[in-house]
């Protein structure tokens, strides 16, 4: 079914309305959908480099709107079910402890989800199960996919075709230990 799905979206980059299909790929991945967007973006921007920021624009936007979703699914569900059933186990208690740290070190979460191949639609779930500041939320998202998308774009208009490659075998090993060197800093300067 995963293949299928893949072949699917592949083929939609050549087709006149791939902006549309782009978007709302880009939307329903953040929440519930298991291809991300850059398997049609890929070929979409080697199709026509001089729009590799467009497309990378709409990506963003549309993710970054499907997030929300995401985060509503995970706000609303949390609330209806998962927490009835919390009282009712006497785990209230535990599960405000998970919300507070994950709060605590939400920015990293969404930043490191949004940049590398982690799926993004568990990381939006959680935010709004966990309650998460919703400016938080958005400017994180926003600062995640914009790197994920944007460096995808830069690298396809500025190399091509021989950057294909790299960008479909490697690029989310590039972008994970981009942010383990990130937070790695910040620890540095938070104990040196």
């Amino acid at each position: 079914m995963i293949r299928a799905l893949y072949d699917w979206t592949l083929r939609q980059a050549n087709r006149p309305w791939a902006l549309w299909v782009l978007a709302a790929i880009s939307f329903i991945e953040a929440s519930v959908f298991p291809i991300p967007p850059d398997v049609l973006m890929i070929p979409m921007i080697l199709a026509r480099p001089s729009r590799a920021w467009l497309i990378a624009g709409v990506a963003l936007v549309a993710s970054v709107v499907g997030g929300l979703l995401g985060y509503a699914i995970g706000a609303l569900a949390f609330e209806q079910i998962g927490q009835p059933i919390l009282t009712a186990m006497g785990k209230q208690d535990a599960m405000a402890e998970f919300n507070t740290r994950f709060n605590d070190m939400g920015f990293w979460v969404v930043l490191a989800a949004g940049v590398t191949p982690f799926p993004f639609k568990v990381i939006t779930i959680m935010s709004g199960w966990t309650g998460m500041s919703l400016g938080t939320f958005v400017a994180t998202a926003v600062v995640a996919r914009g790197v994920r998308f944007f460096v995808v774009a830069a690298l396809l208009w500025k190399f091509g075709i021989p950057i294909r490659d790299f960008v479909e075998r490697r690029l989310g090993l590039v972008f994970t230990l981009f942010v383990v060197a990130l937070i790695g800093g910040f620890v540095l300067v938070r104990y040196l």
